[in-house]
């Protein structure tokens, strides 16, 4: 039993454009709220957390309704084609109704103004003055923006989804970081186009051919996942697999959709897998989403090149991880990432502004590798307790985790830095959250899988039974 690697990488060509897209959004849409309308960073992060609290009730709710949809594309395609159309054309109209914002700064000579050497905070002021004076273009981007945000949530779970409707459970774990590396190539094409663009040169440039640009490459996933992808072939030829190699029962005729109710120690252990997943997700995101603030700030370390050989160390590690859990086990293997994330963390702590800054690229080294570890095995136990009609339902579950605690996280940390200071708080909070994600997931008893080198020796005597 091998993993098909083609399929893997082109199912994920969904996950390709929705890296991209984030990318880019994540990129941009600060800048314009705060350069373009005046945004203060409190109002512009309060709208930048929209994303995540959307998704903690559409993700669960789309993945659900994705299991009861069949079409002739399948039960997730449809979810994937029209959701990617309607937020690729309004990202491309939220930057014309930028634009428009954006002639009139010009035409109130701010650019010149901040050219001048005025203060950041006057310059600011004068834009948000501009804003308020007439607020149809704001209120015209909020709404376009909210289409955008809710256009992509009703496709991130049925697109994560039909990884496991395709690969049969021992082969997840190896599945997933195809579909993590994927993803990844999305996201580094945005950020060439950002430097080729050059976003972050200029405060009042028009972002509508740098969008264009960035739809295009999601286009083009778009295109070879319609155009290679056959959903429903490949889901079949999965589950007679299961059936075969005694992974899933077969379904009565008149249940195809069937679903399982959960024993009482799967569900302790759904539990306890999803509560870890809040946990490391706070420790993990309380140090990225502010390690920026605490390079500059605290350490004077230039944070930028830490964050890439993190996601370097991340790349290169997934595929061994993949291959490692195959053989070690899902929960063994998750367990020792979170060692060596804590480590990391741990190790953090220590680094003050008399230490070299070239020792900080090892201990985000450690990191890349220790997140790699936990990443491409948490999503596969989650799923892994769900029956083909409940796939997508159990992937809501896993979100709704992994976004509260992306919204949690900010708010809990920045609580204490104010309180206590960020030295003392920054890396200790997450090594904390991430050491009482060990706990929980030491008393996990399901979610791991079959070894394949049994199910491929039940597999080989069944087919010389059969001759």
């Amino acid at each position: 039993m091998k993993l098909n690697y083609k399929r893997v990488i082109l199912v994920g060509m969904a996950f390709f454009l929705i890296s991209a897209f984030w990318q880019a959004y994540d990129a941009i849409v600060p800048l314009i709220l705060t350069n373009h309308f005046g945004l203060p960073q409190t109002a512009s992060g309060a709208v930048m957390s929209i994303d995540n609290i959307l998704a903690v009730f559409m993700l669960p709710i789309f993945g659900a309704l994705s299991d009861k949809v069949n079409t002739r594309l399948g039960k997730r395609t449809p979810f994937i084609l029209i959701g990617s159309v309607v937020a690729m054309a309004s990202f491309v109209c939220l930057t014309l109704i930028d634009n428009y914002q954006l002639a009139r700064v010009a035409a109130a000579g701010i650019p010149e103004i901040a050219q001048s050497g005025a203060a950041d905070e006057a310059v600011r002021k004068l834009t948000v003055e501009l804003t308020i004076a007439n607020p149809l273009p704001f209120i015209g981007f909020i709404a376009t923006l909210l289409v955008v945000l809710i256009a992509m949530a009703t496709f991130r779970s049925p697109a994560v989804a039909l990884m496991p409707d395709v690969t049969v459970k021992p082969l997840r774990s190896k599945a997933n970081a195809i579909i993590n590396l994927t993803g990844t190539a999305g996201g580094i094409l945005v950020l060439a186009l950002g430097m080729v663009f050059a976003t972050s040169k200029n405060h009042y440039m028009q972002y509508t051919g740098y969008v264009v640009a960035v739809v295009a490459i999601m286009l083009t996933g778009l295109i070879v996942f319609l155009l290679s992808v056959k959903e429903k072939k490949w889901a079949k030829e999965m589950e007679d697999d299961a059936i075969r190699l005694g992974l899933e029962d077969a379904p009565a005729e008149d249940d195809s959709k069937a679903t399982r109710k959960l024993s009482k120690a799967e569900f302790i252990s759904l539990l306890l897998i999803l509560a870890s997943v809040a946990l490391w997700f706070i420790g993990y995101n309380s140090i990225t989403s502010k390690y920026s603030v605490y390079a500059t700030n605290i350490l004077g370390f230039d944070f930028n090149f830490t964050l890439i050989v993190a996601q370097a160390a991340a790349i290169v590690a997934y595929i061994p991880v993949g291959i490692i859990s195959s053989k070690l086990g899902r929960k063994k293997t998750i367990l020792a990432g979170i060692i060596i994330l804590a480590s990391a963390f741990f190790i953090g702590n220590f680094i003050t502004p008399d230490t070299p800054e070239i020792i900080m690229y090892p201990v985000f080294v450690l990191a890349g590798i220790g997140w790699a570890t936990i990443n491409v095995n948490s999503f596969p136990m989650v799923v892994e307790l769900a029956k083909g009609g409940d796939v997508g339902k159990y992937t809501g579950y896993y979100y709704t985790a992994s976004m509260s605690a992306q919204i949690v996280a900010p708010i809990l940390s920045g609580f204490l830095y104010d309180l206590i200071g960020m030295r003392y708080v920054f890396f200790a909070f997450g090594t904390v959250f991430v050491l009482l994600s060990f706990v929980t997931m030491l008393f996990v008893k399901h979610g791991d899988s079959k070894k394949i080198d049994k199910i491929e020796k039940k597999d080989l005597l069944e087919q010389l039974d059969v001759d």
